[in-house]
């Protein structure tokens, strides 16, 4: 967590039924968007699994529109389709799997996106995990998070405070007299009446003046360690499958696009799912 300093105030944010050879019951009207799922169902089991499985577990996954509807069935077709070891997420129902042609060897609950919108000065953002097909390009372990614009939004609208972008080399002359500067790879202060660089602790947020500032990216400043858990793999775009210090979220809308999971799923996930394999969402 970061940790409350007498300059900067600490906050960390939140940092992302499969298909089923039967078909689904459809609920949706003119006036009402929803499926009935069988959450129970996995992708690549065989019918005579199926059939010994426990009673379904049913859930109504509701639309905002027929067009988001018809995003969600073609991107679940494509899925269903989908031949040779390879990655399918559940966006709606928050289950994983891992499946090699018919046998699937991993199911995990996992955190998606929110589906929430920001809009703060002048800017709007949209938390959606995206539909279609990734590839994991790449994967590692203790990542550090380097975050985006809409964090420092979030964090300034939730505090009520200005936002500002502190570019390289850029010296901010505060209202009592400190220069907030970069030096390198560091932001810092020089005090009044000094010359002396002292850089700003890590892990906080640079908050002067009731201005919460962007550090630049390439920053120490602008990192923050442990929000992506022990391990991670990377699906472009900024998308990423991580793990998370926030464990109660897996199962849930928490995430502002990334798919969380547990430790013990996340880390299985790093050893078995090599650089290349497909990753189906919808």
């Amino acid at each position: 967590m970061r940790r409350i300093s007498p300059l900067v105030f600490s906050l960390v944010l939140f940092a992302a039924a499969a298909p089923s050879a039967r078909a689904q019951q459809v609920t949706s009207t003119a006036d009402s968007l929803a499926v009935v799922t069988d959450s129970a169902a996995e992708p690549g089991l065989v019918r005579s699994m199926v059939s010994r499985a426990a009673a379904p577990v049913r859930f109504v996954r509701n639309f905002r529109s027929h067009s988001d509807r018809a995003e969600y069935t073609a991107a679940r077709a494509v899925a269903e389709r989908a031949r040779g070891y390879r990655v399918v997420i559940d966006i709606g129902d928050h289950r994983l799997w891992v499946i090699n042609g018919s046998d699937t060897l991993r199911s995990a609950p996992v955190a998606t996106a929110s589906n929430t919108t920001l809009s703060y000065a002048g800017k709007t953002w949209r938390f959606e995990t995206p539909r279609g097909v990734r590839t994991v390009l790449g994967k590692d372990t203790e990542p550090t998070w380097v975050p985006p614009e809409w964090h420092f939004a979030e964090v300034a609208s939730e505090h009520g405070l200005r936002l500002r972008t502190l570019q390289r080399g850029q010296v901010v002359r505060l209202r009592d007299g400190t220069r907030l500067t970069t030096q390198g790879d560091e932001v810092g202060v020089i005090q009044p009446g000094e010359t002396e660089f002292v850089p700003l602790e890590l892990d906080v947020h640079v908050v002067f003046d009731n201005t919460l500032f962007v550090p630049p990216v390439g920053t120490k400043q602008r990192t923050i360690a442990g929000e992506l858990g022990h391990y991670r793999l990377k699906l472009g775009d900024g998308y990423q499958i991580h793990g998370t210090p926030y464990q109660k979220s897996i199962g849930t809308s928490a995430s502002h696009g990334c798919v969380r999971m547990r430790d013990e799923d996340i880390e299985w996930m790093f050893h078995n799912v090599p650089v290349g394999t497909k990753v189906y969402l919808y």
